[in-house]
């Protein structure tokens, strides 16, 4: 079974790296040679340096060139694991097999943009990654192999980054080979069911300290690194917040957004429904006892 992979992050290095350890036959990579779009982003060149896989750098994947350079290699199948374009008809009708996609969601339910930031911030306790049969829609095809992960509340976007890879494997190291005998299931999704989250944007990360101590938390612990950080604004400018814990506190007659202890680098602020201590930041001057955020 000749695959022809596309990819660009981290998840794609790993993904590769297993395919080949499992002696898959890899007969070409599309790539990025480099990304400002994907903080995650990974240069998967050096593992086809060395098993002598063809690769080719893209920047539009569905563009003539690309299509014709895939064409060329004459692929079973197509393993699509961590590119954040849309694969269009000409591309997806182009192997036998077809092109085979991944969301690290628990499809049919949160399709769609960012799903392991929305998981966090939103404080889900379990989610899923599902690898799929691409089809012209967002994350809509027939399900191939679906694996359930648990959230942790001691979670944040690292951890749940490097255990959804965990998870991937395995997948892969079960599927592929189903692929190649033909014992393969496809699973038809229930539309019914399906929601789809939108793309977040900068707003979406400022923290509002008039939001509850535990929401604040989850969207910090959402977008830490390797992640652009949530934010603060202070004195005119974004502070990106790394690490925050919960503190209890009583005293409901003071404002949200107010210092209210200060410590060297690590200061607690009033929330909603108690405090919120900044352990990870980027403040060059930290804010004073008395001080708003």
């Amino acid at each position: 079974m000749k695959i022809v992979f596309i990819g660009t992050v981290e998840f794609s290095r790993k993904a590769l790296q297993k395919l080949i350890n499992i002696d898959a036959e890899v007969v070409g990579v599309c790539t990025k040679e480099k990304s400002t779009f994907n903080s995650d982003f990974a240069d998967l060149t050096p593992l086809c340096n060395e098993n002598s896989i063809p690769y080719k750098f893209v920047a539009d994947i569905n563009s003539k060139e690309s299509i014709e350079w895939i064409q060329s290699l004459n692929p079973d199948i197509i393993f699509c694991f961590g590119w954040s374009n849309l694969i269009k008809k000409n591309l997806l009708k182009l192997s036998p097999m077809g092109v085979i996609g991944y969301h690290p969601a628990k499809l049919p339910q949160n399709r769609g943009r960012h799903p392991l930031i929305w998981a966090l911030a939103l404080g889900l306790k379990k989610s899923a990654s599902t690898f799929f049969f691409m089809d012209e829609g967002a994350d809509s095809g027939d399900i191939l192999s679906q694996k359930y992960f648990d959230i942790l509340d001691t979670d944040d976007a690292q951890t749940l980054y490097n255990k959804v890879i965990d998870t991937t494997l395995i997948q892969i190291e079960d599927f592929v080979p189903k692929l190649q005998n033909n014992s393969y299931e496809r699973i038809k999704q229930s539309h019914n069911l399906a929601n789809t989250w939108r793309k977040r944007g900068k707003t979406d990360g400022k923290i509002d300290f008039r939001m509850s101590s535990k929401a604040i938390y989850n969207l910090v612990r959402a977008l830490t690194k390797p992640y652009v950080g949530a934010h603060v604004e202070y004195k005119g400018q974004d502070i990106s917040i790394w690490k925050v814990s919960i503190v209890e506190n009583s005293q409901n007659n003071i404002e949200c957004g107010k210092v209210l202890q200060s410590d060297n680098n690590i200061f607690t602020v009033k929330t909603y429904d108690g405090a919120i201590k900044i352990l990870g930041h980027d403040f060059s001057e930290i804010p004073q006892v008395g001080e708003y955020l």
